[in-house]
C-alpha cells in the first residue's frame, strides 16, 4: 500500500469527518452543545431556560421594589428615632390641624 497517495489522504479526511459526525450525534442525543466545523460551540435553544430567566427577572424587579419601599420606611423610622421629641410632636400637631 502506498501511504503517500491520494487515496490515503482521502481516507484520513473521511475518517475525520465521520468521527466528527458521530461526536455531534452523541452530543445532540445527550443534550450537550454541538460543535461546529472549527471547534466552536453552538448552543441549543432551551425554551424552559428562557422562561425561567423571564420569571427570575420579574421576581427580581418585584424584590427590588420591595427593598426600595423598605428603605423608605427605614429612613422614616430613623428620622423619628433621631429627631428631637419636640420637632416630632410639632409635626404630628401640624398634621392634626390640617385634617380639621
Amino acid at each position: 500500500m502506498n501511504w503517500g497517495g491520494p487515496g490515503f489522504v482521502i481516507a484520513i479526511i473521511a475518517v475525520c469527518t465521520v468521527s466528527w459526525l458521530i461526536n455531534n450525534w452523541i452530543r445532540a442525543k445527550h443534550g450537550y452543545d454541538l460543535e461546529d466545523e472549527w471547534g466552536g460551540k453552538t448552543a441549543r435553544r432551551n425554551p424552559d431556560a428562557e422562561r425561567k430567566i423571564e420569571l427570575l427577572s420579574n421576581e427580581n424587579a418585584e424584590l427590588v421594589g420591595k427593598i426600595d419601599r423598605l428603605q423608605e420606611r427605614l429612613q422614616v423610622l430613623e428620622r423619628i428615632a433621631t429627631d428631637p421629641a419636640k420637632r416630632t410632636a410639632d409635626e404630628i400637631e401640624a398634621l392634626r390641624s390640617q385634617d380639621n
